[in-house]
C-alpha cells in the first residue's frame, strides 16, 4: 500500500507541474499564436512573405516580453522550444526521392554554392568587423533556405547578449533580399540566353525562400518552377548536415547563462521523419498535417521572436550588417551564374 501511495503522490506532482508549467507558458503562446494567425491572413490577402508580416506585427508588442510574467514566459517558449519542434518537422517535407530525381548537376552545384557561401560569409564578417558568429548566421540563412536556415543555426550557436536581435536581423534580411530577388532575378536572367532548365537551376539554387523560389520560378514557366521547386528542396536537405556540423563545432563555446552548445535534439526529429518520409511509412494526409503544423509552429516562433526585439535594437546592428548580407546574396548568384555559363 505504501509504494502504492508515493506512486500515486509521484504521477500527481509530476501531472502537477506540467500543468503549472502550461498555465505559465499558455498566455504568451496564445499572443504568439494570434499573431501569427493575423500575419498568415495578411499574406495570404496581400501576397506577402508571412514571415515578415509575423516579425513585424511581434515587434509591435514588444513592451509585453518586456513587462515579465507570465506573459514573457510563453514567449520564452515560444521563441525557443516551440521552434525547435518545427524546424525537426521540416524533415516531412523532404524524401531522398526527390533529391535524387535532380540528378548530379544540381547536386554539385547546390553542394558547392551552400558551402562557398558560409565560407565566404564567415570570412567576409571578419573583414567588415563583425563576429564570426554573426557571419555563419547570416552566410547560412542565404546559402541554405532563408528564414528557416536561420532559426535553425541560432539555436545551436553559443548565446550572448545580441544573439536574438542578429537572428531575427538575419531573418529579416533574408525574407526582404528573397522577395527582392523574386521579382528582379527572373528578369536579370533573361539575358543570359539559359535554357528553362538552367534558369529553374539558378532560381532554386539562390533565392532565400521555399516560396520566392516558387513564385519566381513559375512566372517563368512550368518547367522553370519545377526545377526551381526541386533545386530549392536539394538546398533546404543541406540543413541537416550543416547544423549538425555547426552543433559539433561550436560544442564547447562558452556563452551567457551556458556551459556549452546542448545538442540539437530537434536535429534526430527532421532526420528521422526524411528516412520515414523516404520510406513511404507517412501516409499523405499525415503529411499534409505535419507541414501545416510544422508552418504553424514557425510562424508562431517568428512573432515571438518580433515579440523580443525592440526596434531600437534592430537599428543597432548597423550598415555593416546590411552590407555583408548583401555581399553573401551577390556572391552565391554570382557562383551559381557563372557554373551554369562556363561550368567553373
Amino acid at each position: 500500500m505504501t509504494n502504492s501511495n508515493q506512486r500515486s503522490k509521484s504521477f500527481a506532482n509530476y501531472f502537477g507541474s506540467l500543468w503549472t508549467k502550461g498555465s505559465d507558458v499558455f498566455p504568451g503562446l496564445l499572443i504568439a499564436a494570434t499573431i501569427a494567425v493575423a500575419a498568415t491572413f495578411l499574406s495570404e490577402h496581400y501576397s506577402a512573405p508571412v514571415m515578415l508580416f509575423a516579425l513585424l506585427l511581434g515587434m509591435a508588442f514588444n513592451f509585453l516580453s518586456e513587462e515579465g510574467g507570465k506573459v514573457a514566459i510563453g514567449i520564452q517558449f515560444s521563441s525557443k522550444t516551440l521552434l525547435r519542434l518545427a524546424v525537426g518537422l521540416l524533415g516531412a517535407r523532404i524524401t531522398f526521392t526527390q533529391i535524387m530525381e535532380l540528378g548530379l548537376t544540381p547536386i554539385v552545384i547546390v553542394i558547392v554554392a551552400v558551402f562557398a557561401t558560409i565560407i565566404f560569409g564567415t570570412l567576409m564578417a571578419k573583414l567588415f568587423g563583425l563576429s564570426t558568429q554573426f557571419g555563419v548566421l547570416t552566410s547560412g540563412a542565404v546559402a541554405i533556405c532563408g528564414a528557416s536556415a536561420a532559426m535553425a543555426i541560432s539555436t545551436v550557436l553559443p548565446n550572448h547578449k545580441d544573439h536574438e536581435r542578429d537572428t531575427i536581423f538575419a531573418v529579416v534580411a533574408v525574407t526582404t533580399l528573397s522577395t527582392i530577388a523574386m521579382i528582379a532575378y527572373p528578369i536579370l536572367i533573361a539575358f543570359f540566353n539559359l535554357n528553362d532548365t538552367q534558369i529553374g537551376i539558378f532560381l532554386g539554387g539562390t533565392i532565400h525562400d521555399v516560396a520566392q523560389v516558387v513564385g519566381a520560378g513559375y512566372s517563368v514557366s512550368q518547367e522553370a518552377g519545377d526545377v526551381a521547386t526541386f533545386t530549392k528542396l536539394l538546398r533546404v536537405s543541406m540543413l541537416l548536415p550543416i547544423v549538425f556540423g555547426l552543433a559539433f563545432l561550436f560544442r564547447n563555446s562558452r556563452g551567457e547563462g551556458q556551459v556549452k552548445a546542448p545538442f540539437p535534439t530537434f536535429l534526430l526529429l527532421f532526420a528521422g521523419l526524411v528516412i520515414i518520409n523516404s520510406l513511404g511509412f507517412i501516409p499523405q494526409e499525415i503529411l499534409d498535417i505535419l507541414k501545416h503544423v510544422s508552418k504553424w509552429f514557425l510562424v508562431t516562433a517568428i512573432a515571438a521572436l518580433g515579440m523580443k526585439t525592440s526596434i531600437k535594437q534592430m537599428a543597432s546592428v548597423g550598415g555593416r550588417a546590411i552590407g555583408l548580407i548583401i555581399a553573401q546574396t551577390i556572391f552565391i548568384a554570382s557562383l551559381v551564374l557563372a557554373i551554369l555559363l562556363y561550368g567553373i
